[in-house]
């Protein structure tokens, strides 16, 4: 991704958020990745961290219609993927989605298990959650033209815990630097 492209996506989650009245924490650790695909428009996301602790973390999201995060799935987290604002559809598999898995999934939409072939799209309105659990594969998309999303989950390790379906898959993207950071990303301290 180009460093000006990340300062652009920068700004408008911020828009978006002070628009829609999410406040951010002083010093916010921002992340902007592409998955490593080279797509922002189409495989990409921004995000905020807003908590990181050894138990638990808290992001609040940001994406345009036409971005996806792909599927994949993690082995330790249990998280809620919340609707903040505007439309949002999330995929879910009970197995890896190559494989053909069909078995049925339970899963809790704002608390409540609902049973779902793999593979179903729930959508979720602003203030609607789904929880996910360790091995469930998924992706999510903005349905509106942009989405706040919000996650609250256990404890958060994006370098060993991202089983992505996409081998080509990398968590941060690669940056050619054509214009100065308007801040650092979480991974320009990697």
């Amino acid at each position: 991704m180009k460093r000006s492209e990340i300062n652009a996506l920068i700004h408008s989650a911020a828009a978006c958020y002070r628009a829609h009245e999410w406040a951010l924490p002083p010093k916010p650790r921002w992340d902007v990745t592409d998955f490593g695909l080279g797509d922002w428009r189409r495989f990409g996301l921004i995000l905020v961290n807003l908590a990181e602790e050894p138990e638990y973390c808290e992001k609040l999201m940001y994406a345009r219609k036409g971005m996806t995060t792909p599927a994949h799935t993690h082995r330790k987290k249990k998280e809620d993927i919340i609707c903040r604002w505007g439309q949002l559809a999330v995929r879910v598999w009970s197995g890896h989605p190559e494989s053909g898995a069909k078995e049925d999934l339970v899963i809790p939409v704002n608390h409540e298990p609902v049973a779902l072939k793999s593979g179903t799209v729930i959508e979720l309105s602003a203030g609607s959650r789904v929880t996910l659990v360790p091995n469930v594969y998924h992706e999510f998309y903005p349905l509106s033209a942009e989405c706040i999303i919000g996650e609250v989950s256990t404890a958060n390790d994006d370098l060993n815990d991202n089983f992505f379906v996409n081998p080509d898959i990398g968590r941060y993207p690669g940056i050619e630097e054509d214009e100065p950071a308007f801040l650092p990303l979480v991974s320009d301290k990697k």
